[in-house]
Parts: C-alpha cells; structure tokens; sequence
C-alpha cells in the first residue's frame, strides 16, 4: 500500500510533529467537532475549548499513537490491537468518526506544514490515515 519512501515520509513528518503533538491532536479534534458536531456525543466529559488542558491531553495521545503506528507500520495491526479493542469494546466509538477525524488530521497537518505538506507527503499521509482508520475499525466486523 506505501512505497519504502512513503513509510520514510511518514516517519519523518511524524517526528517534526511531535514537539508540537498537543497542538495538532487538539486542532484537529477541534476541528472535527466543529464541523461534524454530532461526535461530540462520545466527548461530552471533556471541556471541548481551544486549548483547554483535556482537548491538548487527548490531542496529545491522537499524535503519539500515530507516530508510534507510522514507526511500526508493518505491524499497524497488532500495534494499534489494544486501540481498536478499547475504541469498540468500551468506549463504544461510531467508527465512521475515525474516517472523519484523519480527514481534519489531514488539514491540520496541511495548515501547520504549509508548503511541506506536498501532494506527495499528502498521498501517502492520505494512505497511512486510511490504514490506521480502517484498523481502528477492525473489531466492529
């Protein structure tokens, strides 16, 4: 599905993103919740304002999570298991919201990068969200 340079695409951006890992995850929650309100529904306890403490702790745990799946990227599936289990199990997530959530991860990323954020770097970002989504998913088959 990635090419060799697309996997060391990703790594890369994944790396530069981490200082600033709050601000991206929270962005783009922020940015989901805006423009698709109902996933709210599953967010109703957290303080959903522009950088409030929950918003950039959730953020936070978005990033990591999909730097530590673009670093083991062969094994997405058995890395992202406990996830996914979590996301379906407990927490009971509407998994289409994955799907909505990496497209405002793909705008944040375009906003923050700039000229970066090549359509070669979006191709394959496009890609790898799509991965890590659909392996989110997983355990509601």
């Amino acid at each position: 599905m990635l090419s060799k340079y697309e996997k060391e695409l990703l790594v890369i951006i994944w790396e530069k993103m981490m200082p600033i890992a709050e601000d991206i995850g929270s962005e783009s929650l922020l940015r989901m919740f805006t423009t698709f309100p109902k996933t709210k529904t599953y967010f109703a306890h957290l303080d959903i304002k522009p950088r409030s403490k929950q918003m950039l702790s959730h953020g936070k745990k978005i990033v990591y999570a999909l730097h530590e799946g673009a670093q083991n990227i062969g094994t997405l599936t058995s890395t992202l298991a406990p996830l996914s289990r979590f996301h379906a199990y407990q927490l009971r997530i509407d998994p289409t919201n994955f799907k909505l959530l990496s497209h405002c991860i793909l705008v944040t990323l375009a906003c923050h990068m700039k000229d970066e954020f090549d359509p070669v770097a979006h191709a394959a970002m496009d890609k790898y969200l799509s991965a890590f989504a659909a392996v989110l998913a997983e355990k509601y088959r």
